[in-house]
């Protein structure tokens, strides 16, 4: 029953997202994307029955734009932890994603940064293009440096990708732990249970004495940063 009446609201909300979008791109604003995507997503939260709770928001300084890196246990983190991080935060995602109607018109508008796996050299370009954003326009990205769900609900090995992010761009990382997500909808799985998801926010990490060749040092230090959220209860 909840299904089909998420369904049913998603249906609604694209609808009524239909005329914002064609709005805000016709005056250039990114604000009202924002918090329509942000509502949308909690009404979702409530009617799948999904609680959250966050610990740590006061490490995210208001003014500051980071690079947020989290481990990724399934399809539910990024609109989780879009809807939970105290920013209007950007992600570098799939490019089949920005193909999808309105969806992929509204994260161009907002400054999503697409990036094709399969391309050669693609992903250093939209590293590149990223760090400018969050040079020039003081954005926020979210990183799931594992690069890809878990499918076992452990943490993998980390990609260097947000790493050259951070250090390109000198903004701080904010590890952060996801937990929860990984029994309430795992890779593969079709169906969200109802459930707790936790989130915690560590202290931001500066990458100002950070460089390509130091950076194994930052990669195992922020893995463990977040492996310690995982490991305890």
């Amino acid at each position: 029953m909840r299904t089909i009446i998420l369904f049913l609201v998603l249906v609604v909300l694209v609808l009524i997202g239909i005329p914002i979008f064609l709005l805000c791109a016709l005056f250039r604003l990114q604000l009202p994307l924002f918090l329509f995507a942000k509502g949308a997503i909690w009404l979702c939260i409530k009617i799948l029955g999904l609680r959250i709770e966050v610990l740590g928001k006061e490490w995210v300084r208001k003014g500051q734009n980071y690079v947020f890196m989290a481990n990724h246990l399934s399809y539910l983190d990024g609109p989780i932890l879009f809807l939970a991080i105290p920013q209007h935060i950007r992600a570098i995602a799939k490019k089949a994603i920005f193909r999808l109607p309105i969806v992929g018109l509204a994260m161009k508008q907002v400054d999503f940064v697409p990036v094709d796996r399969t391309g050669t050299n693609t992903g250093k370009k939209s590293i590149e293009r990223a760090a400018r954003l969050m040079i020039e326009k003081k954005y926020s990205f979210l990183i799931f440096p594992e690069g890809t769900r878990s499918p076992h609900g452990k943490l993998q090995a980390f990609r260097r990708g947000g790493f050259f992010l951070a250090i390109n761009s000198g903004a701080p990382i904010v590890p952060i732990t996801i937990k929860g997500t990984y029994g309430l909808m795992p890779k593969g799985g079709l169906w969200i249970k109802r459930g707790t998801i936790q989130i915690e926010f560590f202290e931001p990490v500066s990458v100002k004495d950070s460089n390509e060749e130091t950076m194994p040092l930052l990669v195992e230090r922020i893995r463990k940063i977040i492996l310690s959220g995982l490991t305890t209860d």
